[in-house]
């Protein structure tokens, strides 16, 4: 018995590129607006290397439809091997400007390269924009004392009292009459009495009179 010779894989038809094509400019105009105004989409026909280019959106390299390819273009024409998708790679636009493009190629049923769509993305602007930001975060020497932009409720006054004691191995309620008075000026100084409420909540923590609490003042804090 015979073998049949098997067939061989039929050749794409120019119907099947032309329909790559379609589908690529549609797949660069929703780019193109997804991505305005900072990246150029391009679709490039590699069937025609000296009139590659078919559809761009968001022109920022100044091409038209009809230039030719690129030398990434042609090079992706001559070597079937040549990567589908190169990502992120360095550019520059014709006036200096700095660029990341991304090329990714299209391929028919046989493997060949058809098109390739390429994103070149606009990092000037980014990169004045980063600086700026960052002259814009630069903070110089530290304040004369410490702040903080929280609002202050008499509940500070409290934890105030209970640093204070604290450090000095005991509690609000066991300070000596010095320690209170002491902690008392503190107080004054660091602007916690002038919060509403605050004697009162000094009384409470130290387990006094508010009325004691006021000779415990420094005689220029008494009113």
């Amino acid at each position: 018995m015979s073998l049949m010779a098997k067939p061989a894989h039929p050749h794409p038809s120019a119907r099947e590129n032309q329909l790559l094509l379609r589908e690529g400019r549609k797949i660069v105009e929703a780019l193109g607006q997804t991505l305005a105004p900072l990246v150029e989409v391009v679709l490039h026909d590699l069937a025609k290397p000296e009139h590659s280019v078919v559809a761009i959106a968001n022109n920022l390299s100044g091409r038209q439809v009809g230039d030719a390819a690129t030398e990434l273009g042609l090079a992706r024409i001559t070597d079937p091997g040549f990567p589908e998708v190169v990502p992120n790679y360095p550019n520059t636009f014709p006036d200096g400007r700095p660029v990341k493009s991304t090329s990714i190629g299209l391929k028919n049923t046989a493997g060949e390269y058809v098109a390739a769509i390429c994103l070149n993305m606009d990092v000037s602007l980014l990169g004045a924009v980063t600086a700026g930001l960052g002259q814009l975060m630069r903070t110089g020497a530290a304040a004369p004392v410490a702040e903080s932009l929280g609002p202050r409720a008499s509940e500070d006054v409290r934890s105030a009292l209970e640093r204070f004691a604290a450090a000095r191995n005991t509690t609000p309620i066991g300070m000596t009459l010095a320690q209170r008075r002491e902690a008392v000026r503190e107080l004054a100084e660091s602007g916690h009495l002038n919060l509403r409420h605050a004697l009162a909540e000094v009384a409470r923590t130290l387990g006094v009179a508010r009325s004691t609490v006021y000779t415990y003042l420094p005689t220029e804090d008494r009113s």
